[in-house]
């Protein structure tokens, strides 16, 4: 394809507002990134927080893991 010209390169996979868009409109690859994102934070908060409250548990991980 071109455009005045120029040729225009095919993406497989835009991020977009921090949303991942690929080609094919599938949600796999995006779906596979919040996991992995979500896996990491409650890795950090395992690691980080030596008594571990089930209360305390449960808010840490509705606040900062279950937005991914």
């Amino acid at each position: 394809m071109a455009l005045a010209g120029s040729k225009l390169i095919e993406e497989t996979l835009e991020k977009d507002l921090g949303i991942l868009i690929l080609a094919d409109m599938k949600c796999s690859q995006e779906c596979m990134y919040a996991v992995n994102k979500a896996s990491k934070v409650l890795g950090m908060i395992k690691r980080t927080i030596s008594y571990k409250d089930p209360k305390k548990m449960v808010n840490l991980y509705k606040t900062l893991v279950r937005p991914y």
